[in-house]
């Protein structure tokens, strides 16, 4: 029976038997016992399901990956340790030594760091293209050895919206799949699948858990990518793999081959495993995911637009505003909102950012965003305080820039708090 993304998020992934427990069981085992090694044997031969050590897989988590490949709306789903974790092996799945891939250079500085610098020194290359570029700029940017192109929904902290159809346009184009990742969107606000994206990753730290109580990250596969029709640009998924007695994952697991060579090569050897007291909490969070993200645009969208005409304020960049430059594609992409962070620049620069900052009640200095609690963030004199201002400008972050993460408490009561920290800005 097909059902709402509301009733998905409270019952989605784990549907429990008679007598069985209500609440998604945390299975806190290293380890599974069989009775022959025969029986132990197909696992490791991927010729049967089922779980053996839970570096590579946990039924805690899997039931979580469920929902959230219910909620995106795809074939098969997976959990990592973190975001960039997810961001990592998204990428590298399909992208080695020798490869290119294509980013829009509006993404989040950590994965713009993971892509430029770690992924480079093992020798994958990425061009980075602007999101707001044309079909022709895009087009130009593929080489023949390009494997994937990577974007974000809405990027942090940048408040882009990404133009989901031009880079699925572009990426199929080339014979190869669009990566996005939803974080700030959240399938609640926008499914890229259903827009032409492949593949889907998340930093569920951020809306999905909700409330800072733990790291965490997701890949989800569509299962619309045809690899056998590219057999050449992916022979990790078109031809045997050794490692696994010549299995060819795109032949044997259809719709699923992706994420199971995600889960049989890279977690099997990285190890980049959520805990399932992690999963637990990120569950709870899923329960509630739809309810808060409609209180946090209200919110958002309610605070941009005080400070819009705050004239204290330089600028405000928040795509749910008429007049933002990325207004109309928020419109088509993110109908529903366009999630809970606001950055916008005070008058006065660096300095009068800090007297704002300072003078908060409600908000909260920290580096997280997208929980229920609002927190504020003034890069220039935190996270990039090592830059002066015109390397600052070089970076896409100004020197007045603030980044709110709106969270669910009144607005009024938030209203209240901006204002009296802006008179003392």
């Amino acid at each position: 029976m097909s059902q709402r993304i509301e009733t998905t998020c409270v019952q989605g992934g784990y549907h429990p038997g008679n007598g069985e427990p209500r609440q998604v069981p945390i299975i806190q085992s290293t380890t599974f016992k069989y009775d022959t090694s025969e029986d132990m044997g197909k696992l490791f031969d991927l010729e049967a399901e089922g779980y053996f050590y839970s570096r590579l897989q946990n039924p805690t988590c899997d039931h979580v990956a469920a929902k959230i490949c219910a909620l995106e709306g795809g074939a098969a789903a997976m959990l990592t340790s973190s975001g960039q974790a997810a961001n990592f092996f998204a990428v590298f799945n399909i992208a080695s030594c020798g490869d290119h891939v294509v980013a829009s250079n509006s993404i989040y500085g950590g994965t713009y760091n993971l892509f430029s610098v770690t992924m480079k020194k093992m020798g994958v290359e990425f061009t980075f293209v602007s999101p707001d570029c044309t079909e022709e700029e895009l087009d130009a940017a593929f080489r023949p050895n390009t494997k994937a192109v990577f974007g974000e929904t809405i990027a942090n902290p940048a408040l882009t919206v990404l133009d989901i159809e031009k880079f699925a346009r572009a990426a199929h184009a080339h014979g190869v799949p669009l990566i996005v990742d939803n974080t700030f969107a959240t399938p609640v606000l926008c499914r890229p699948f259903e827009w032409g994206a492949d593949i889907v990753t998340h930093s569920t730290t951020k809306y999905m858990d909700g409330h800072a109580s733990a790291i965490g990250g997701a890949i989800v596969d569509s299962g619309n990518f045809d690899w056998m029709a590219h057999a050449d640009k992916f022979p990790g998924l078109t031809t045997p793999d050794d490692s696994y007695h010549g299995i060819t994952y795109a032949a044997k697991f259809g719709k699923a081959a992706y994420i199971t060579k995600a889960t049989a090569q890279l977690m099997r050897d990285f190890g980049s495993t959520l805990s399932p007291q992690s999963a637990f909490y990120l569950n709870l969070g899923l329960e509630s995911l739809h309810v808060r993200m409609e209180r946090h645009c209200e919110n958002a969208l309610a605070i941009a637009r005080f400070l819009q005409s705050h004239p204290k304020i330089a600028w405000v960049r928040y795509s749910g505003l008429e007049g933002d430059p990325y207004h109309a594609l928020a419109q088509r992409y993110l109908p529903k909102g366009s999630c809970g962070v606001v950055s916008f620049g005070v008058k006065g620069g660096r300095e009068a950012a800090g007297r704002f900052m300072k003078a908060l009640r409600l908000g909260a200095i920290a580096t997280h965003v997208a929980d229920a609690r609002t927190c504020c963030l003034h890069p220039a004199s935190t996270t990039h305080r090592q830059m002066n201002d015109e390397e600052l400008v070089a970076a896409g972050v100004s020197a007045d820039l603030v980044r709110l993460s709106v969270g669910l408490e009144s607005k009024e009561d938030l209203i209240a708090d901006l204002s009296q920290a802006l008179e003392q800005a």
